[in-house]
Formats: C-alpha cells, structure tokens, sequence
C-alpha cells in the first residue's frame, strides 16, 4: 500500500511539475494508458516482488496487482524481473489494487487453444483428475466432463482405478458460452472396435487359439472380448466336468485362451469353447473304468430316481436308487446321501455314445440274498415280524432287507381269508414254515397255517359216520346251517336234512348260537367236509343207515358252496341257489 501511495503522489508530482500545455498533454496520455487496459483481457506483467504467500506483478497501470503464490506452478523458477501472462480481473479492489490471476489467464489460453485445435468429434488427450456427480473430471488444458457411462465399453465397478491416468477421448460437445467440454472414451473404445472387428473377421476361423476377457456373466455362459468383437462362451462349453454356474469358473475381466469352434460371417456370431482345450475324458472310458470296476467318486447331483457320482473331471455315473442297497428299502437318493458325499460304487454299464455309466454302491457289499437259500432251508420253521400288509398277503422280515411273505391262503387251516389284518396285526412276532425260495427274485414264500396243526389231519379219530354229535348253529344259509362241532371245524347241515317236515327257509327254524344235535352222513378229510343230519338224530343206532337223501346236497359238484360262500350267504346274501363247498381254501 504505501509503495502504491508513493506512485500515485509520485505520478501527481510529476503531472504538477509540468505547466500549461505540457501538463494536459502528460494527463492525455495517462488516460490513454488507462484506456488501454479491459478487464477480462490478458496482459503482460512485471514480477516486482516474490513474497511466501504471493507474487507482486506491475502491468504498467497506475497500481500494482498480488498473485497468490499457488497460482504459479514454477514458483521456484520464477525471478523478480521476470515476464509474466495474467488476466486482468478488476482494474481496481477495494485497497486501489488490480485484481490478476495467473491461473485464470492460463486457462483462458488453453480454451482458446483448444477451440482453435479441436472441434467435436476430434480426439484428444488428458487425464482424469478426480470424480464428481456422474462421471469424472478431465484436465485436457482445460477442465471437461467425462460422464460415468462414457469411460469404457463395459461398466466399470471402481472408477477410482481411473483416477490419475492419463488417456485418450472424443470430444462429444463443446459449449462455448458455458465453457463447457464433455468426453467420450467409450465411443472412441467403439470406433476403434469397430476396425478391429472387421479385421478380426477376415481373419478368425474355427479351430483358431484365441486370447480373450471376460466381458459379462449370464446364467447360460459369458462373452469373451476377443479384441474387436464378442463370442460367446456357453456354459455346456466351459468344462467336460458338471458347474452350476459360469461364475464358478470365470470373472470379469478375468483374460483366458479359448478354441474358436463356430464363426458365422452372416449373423457375425463367434462361438467358443474353453473345454476343447483339453482331451475329452469320455475317449477310451471303457479302457480306464471297465465294467465290474470299483470306484471312488464325489455325489455332484441327487435326483429322486438315483444320484450321479463325479468318477473325473467330466465323467459322471448314475447310481439308481435300486442299486443302493441290497436291505434298505430306500424311495429316494436323497434319503441316505448328500451332494458332496465320497461314495464307492462299481461300474455296471457303459455307454459311451450318449455318455452314460451306470454305477452300483450295493455291490460293494456282499448280498444277503446269496445266503437265503442256505439259512432258510425249505421246511424251516423260523420266527419274524410282521411289516407290512397287502390286500394278498403279509410281509414279514426275517432279518434286515430280507422279508417272506405270508399268502393269504397260508394263513389258516379252517377258513378263507380276504385280507391278513384279519388274523395278523403290524408288528406282532409270528412262527412260520418256509415254503419256497426264489434268490434270483428275492423272494421268500411262508406258511403261517403250516406251522400249526392242521385240525382235519386227525378228523376220522374224532369224527365217524353215524356218530352222534352235538354243535352249535355258527352260520345261516340258504341252503343249509354250519354247525359248529369243534373249534376250527364246522359241518353242513343241509336244509333237506334239518327237519321230517319241509324247511322252505332255514331262519324259519334255526337261529345262530342255537344248540343242536345231529348225525354225521359223510366225512372227507381231503375235501375238508363234513355232513350232517338233524334228521336222523332222532333214528337208533340200529335204525341208522346212510341213504342217498342224507347226501343230498353234499356230493361233489351238487349243493355244496364253499365256506367263504358260505359266509358271505349267511351275511344276508340269499341267492336261493346252492353252490359247492370248500371250506379251508
């Protein structure tokens, strides 16, 4: 201040030292000097002074300006004495000062430079100086926009990376009113493609060793950048092994080698493979892993119909859900095993033209069914458990995975079973005779009758004809009454034979649970029968005599129903017909 003071009395002094013409032509030309001087303009300037926090420029007006010292890039450089470009800002701050900046006439130098070198559309060089809402800034001499979408092809996950390189861009607008640049990477990045691609392919062709990145991750595959266009890299194409996802294998960005394997000039569609790199492990599979083979494998998948064992890299068995276990009755794979689980198996077939192995862990162990024919002798009596029930038979298992089932017919001497649940219940300990053994179908037939006595075996010690006998009505039929005569045993009384007078229907005379006495007519141990007569109760001994009327009815083939027939009659279901009898089967 008090060196601008001492100028402008200075420059007073002077001006009164002149008189008369010499003063106004003095003050002419010091507004002249004045008039040459516009803010906004650049001028050159005098370094007077070079102070630690600023810089004393004279550009020749009536009053000196201060630079802030971070506006010079080359302070150490600079001397007092020294030329200096500055933009007037102010001819006047609130101390009689100029206003200059160093910064600001530079910058002003370099947008005219740039409007004078560059156009949009054009290319040039920078480098990105920091981020901001949207994008980035860019320091091209002059400061410009880069906006996040415009720096690469693909996106970009951390654009701080970017920061501080320096790299080449298009210019999309220049907006001079505003001072105002906005770049494009990604459109030069295209352009460039673009020639790439046309040369990429003239020369590209199947079979060809190409050098990519990895550009983008779909669920089907990824696409690789092969330096001017995109292939796709399909996930079926990425290993002979089993992956869920490309992201297993691949990132982006990653860059990798692949094998061209389709190029279509028409569609310009490259397809590429990464597995075809290595030797298909299918080839010579029957030479490595013969049938009858054992393995040792990772569970990779589980179906419910089995689980595919990884055996290598690529190669991959089915072990079917009846090839599990030999005792284990298992519905699904999932029930005993899991994904990740080493399992052993053996390999029981091969197909090598669809890539099919067919694997068996149950193998591995010895089959119990080998043995049964040696530890269930036919004729054996053994004990087990009643399992399960089926409309025909029982199943009962005799040790862990090996059941015989019971029929139905099997399960009693003296009546016809419709359904086991009528003798058996689920998990009572029965003893039973094995009839039959079927390793190769893996079934054991068993007698639960078989077991017990057959009480028709010794019918003739207990019974003869014309012996008096005493029962109980156990059933009512159309043609006749069942009277009960010994526990399991029943004889016919036929409705001809139940009173001298005529019997139109057997309710009218007997009831069940009513006592009654009666001869036996007929006896046959093979056929499981016994007839009787009320009727010739009421004869003598010596009066009795067997005649074809008592038989009426009883002969093979005649009145005779089954006692399962017999049954259901007697349940209400009166036919008004007789038919044969076999009780027991």
């Amino acid at each position: 201040m008090e060196k601008q003071k001492t100028q402008k009395m200075h420059m007073d002094f002077n001006l009164n030292n002149y008189e008369g013409d010499a003063q106004a032509e003095m003050a002419a030309m010091y507004e002249n000097t004045l008039k040459d001087f516009k803010e906004g303009s650049i001028v050159e300037g005098k370094i007077l002074e070079i102070r630690p926090d600023s810089v004393l420029v004279d550009i020749g007006y009536k009053s000196e300006g201060l630079i802030p010292s971070e506006e010079f890039k080359d302070l150490e450089n600079l001397s007092v004495g020294d030329t200096v470009e500055v933009l007037l800002e102010s001819m006047e701050d609130d101390e009689g000062m100029v206003v200059l900046s160093k910064e600001q006439a530079e910058q002003q130098k370099n947008w005219e430079r740039v409007l004078s070198e560059f156009q949009e559309g054009t290319i040039i060089g920078g480098t990105i100086t920091g981020k901001v809402r949207g994008g980035l800034l860019v320091d091209v001499g002059v400061e410009a926009f880069l906006p996040g979408s415009q720096l690469d092809v693909v996106p970009i996950r951390n654009v701080d990376e970017y920061v501080g390189k320096s790299l080449e861009f298009k210019i999309l607008k220049i907006n001079t009113e505003r001072r105002n640049i906005v770049l494009s990477r990604r459109e030069l990045m295209e352009d460039q493609r673009r020639e790439q691609k046309k040369v990429l392919l003239m020369e590209i062709k199947p079979g060809q060793m190409r050098k990519g990145m990895v550009k983008n991750i779909t669920d089907f595959g990824a696409f690789i950048d092969l330096n001017g266009m995109d292939g796709l890299l399909h996930i079926t194409d990425m290993s002979w092994g089993r992956i869920n996802h490309p992201s297993e294998m691949l990132s982006v960005g990653e860059e990798l080698e692949v094998v061209i394997l389709d190029v279509n000039l028409e569609k310009e569609r490259i397809s590429l493979g990464l597995k075809q790199r290595l030797k298909n492990p299918w080839d010579d599979i029957e030479v490595r892993y013969p049938i009858g083979s054992r393995i040792r494998g990772k569970v990779v998948n589980i179906m419910p119909y089995g689980a595919f064992v990884e055996i290598e890299e690529g190669v991959e068995g089915l072990v079917h859900v009846s090839e599990i276990s030999w005792t284990k009755r298992i519905a699904k794979a999932s029930d005993v095993m899991k994904v990740g689980d080493m399992v052993e198996a053996v390999v029981l077939n091969i197909n090598e033209t669809e890539k099919k192995i067919s694997l068996g862990m149950r193998q591995t162990e010895e089959n119990p069914w080998d043995l049964v024919a040696d530890r269930y002798l036919i004729g054996t009596r053994i004990t087990g458990k009643v399992r399960n029930f089926t409309t025909y038979g029982a199943f009962v298992e005799l040790q862990e995975g090996v059941d015989g089932m019971i029929h139905v017919s099997d399960m009693s001497w003296i009546r016809k079973i419709n359904h086991p649940s009528e003798v058996l219940n689920k998990g009572d300990e029965v003893e039973c005779v094995v009839l039959e053994v079927d390793p190769n179908n893996q079934r054991i037939s068993l007698g639960l009758k078989q077991a017990q006595d057959d009480p028709w075996s010794k019918i003739s010690e207990q019974f003869s004809v014309g012996a008096l006998v005493n029962g109980k009505v156990s059933k009512l039929t159309s043609f006749g009454a069942f009277v009960e005569l010994a526990e399991g045993i029943d004889g016919l009384v036929h409705i001809s034979q139940i009173s001298e007078d005529r019997v139109e229907n057997v309710r009218d005379v007997l009831k069940p649970g009513q006592e009654v006495q009666a001869r036996v007519v007929k006896i046959d141990p093979v056929e499981r029968r016994i007839g009787l007569s009320i009727k010739a109760a009421a004869l003598s001994d010596e009066e009795f005599e067997v005649s074809e009327d008592m038989l009426t009815g009883l002969q093979p083939g005649e009145d005779l129903v089954d006692l399962a027939g017999a049954f259901d009659q007697a349940f209400g279901q009166n036919t008004g017909k007789a038919q044969e009898w076999h009780p027991g089967q």
